[in-house]
């Protein structure tokens, strides 16, 4: 049957085509224009983040972040393994070794209760992936890095409007990378953010976000000239871009309302399953809260799932399942091929993510929690 019901949808809210309007008619629609400026101020001031800078990426973001610890070759940076390839790429750009950390039992994030083992006189950062917005253990991690006096970087790219112990995930850390790509809460296509919350990194991440130049300082009447002072690259977005995140902005707390609501639903209509021990469901610590960003549930093996998302797409659905663990890649294979990670190989095999965006209707929802019901019966 032909898909009607997406995994995601892209989806318009308020003044994003207004705002892309306005600032092609201001005469600057290159990166730090007027909507850029606004969506810093917008970060700042809501979620208590130090420096805000746009990027193109949560890619991009990262690859910042990288520059700016001043990795190099010999370095270990400890990411999970149960993530996206960017966390590892930024730093392996740079000719850092990865050391992978396996997930929790019980939820996808690296587990923090395994970290200090994995540390050596090498190692230079920690960087915590937010699975699904759910924070990462914060606390544990942050007491590692003071303890060992390593850089903590999150990597909130799921995380918008998320919370540890009621701070915003992304202020945690030394630095933090967002997404804002169009499977994400708030969206502008592509793009991203860097958060720093280390004085130390405001300068030069201006400096490396502008090709290694101070033309930010000069266009503050900080110098009488810009030059190229340091290593970088083009990680700034077009202000057309900034215009369309800002419509969004504006509107996040219906977003999340929204979001929230298809979450709730979804949980409470397998909590049955759920007990039955059918399938797994999502576990939400009690440092952290929901931002509805995923909605997944477990299933028993790679074989099952693979027959819900044929029976789910025989119904006109599209679930996907998500990561393949990194240090099971062919790119990593060529460095280790002994490595058993359990937790990050069975969330590989078994995790299952299902239709969650803003226009999906009561009645698509309906069917999707019919389909998944019907299977389980049968």
């Amino acid at each position: 049957m032909k898909i009607q019901i997406p995994f995601n949808k892209p989806f318009f809210i308020g003044n994003e085509i207004k705002y892309i309007s306005q600032a092609v008619k201001s005469g600057k629609i290159s990166g730090d224009g007027l909507f850029t400026k606004k969506c810093h101020d917008f970060f700042e001031k809501k979620y208590g983040f130090k420096k805000v800078l746009l990027t193109t990426s949560c890619t991009a973001a990262l690859e910042m972040a990288a520059i700016l610890i001043d990795t190099k070759p010999g370095d270990e940076i400890i990411i999970p393994s149960y993530t996206f390839v960017s966390t590892a790429n930024a730093f392996v750009l740079r000719g850092a070794r990865i050391v992978f950390a396996d997930s929790n039992s019980n939820n996808p994030n690296m587990d923090a209760s395994m970290l200090e083992a994995l540390i050596t006189p090498k190692t230079k950062a920690i960087v915590a992936v937010h699975y699904a917005g759910i924070a990462c253990d914060m606390d544990a991690i942050m007491a590692l890095s003071n303890r060992h006096k390593l850089f903590v970087i999150e990597d909130a790219a799921q995380a918008i409007n998320s919370f540890h112990r009621g701070k915003a995930l992304g202020s945690i850390g030394h630095m933090s990378a967002f997404s804002f790509h169009e499977t994400k809460n708030v969206i502008s296509g592509e793009g991203g953010m860097l958060v720093i919350n280390d004085d130390q990194f405001v300068k030069r991440a201006e400096i490396v976000r502008e090709k290694g130049t101070n033309r930010s300082q000069f266009f503050r009447g900080e110098v009488n000239k810009y030059d190229w002072v340091d290593i970088g690259s083009s990680f700034l977005p077009s202000d057309l871009t900034a215009a369309f995140l800002y419509a969004q902005l504006e509107n996040i707390e219906l977003i999340q309302k929204k979001r929230l609501k298809i979450w709730e639903r979804y949980f409470d209509s397998f909590k049955s399953l759920g007990l039955q021990k059918k399938i797994g469901l999502p576990e939400i610590p009690s440092y952290a809260n929901n931002n509805a960003h995923i909605f997944y549930i477990i299933c028993k093996s790679v074989e099952e799932r693979t027959l819900l998302i044929n029976k789910l797409r025989d119904d006109g659905i599209l679930a996907v399942f998500h990561y393949i663990a990194l240090h099971n890649s062919p790119f990593n294979k060529k460095e280790s091929d002994d490595m058993v990670l359990k937790n990050a190989e069975y969330y590989t095999d078994c995790l299952l993510r299902l239709p969650l965006f803003y226009d999906l209707k009561y009645k698509e929802q309906t069917r999707i929690i019919n389909s998944i019901s019907q299977f389980y019966r049968h």
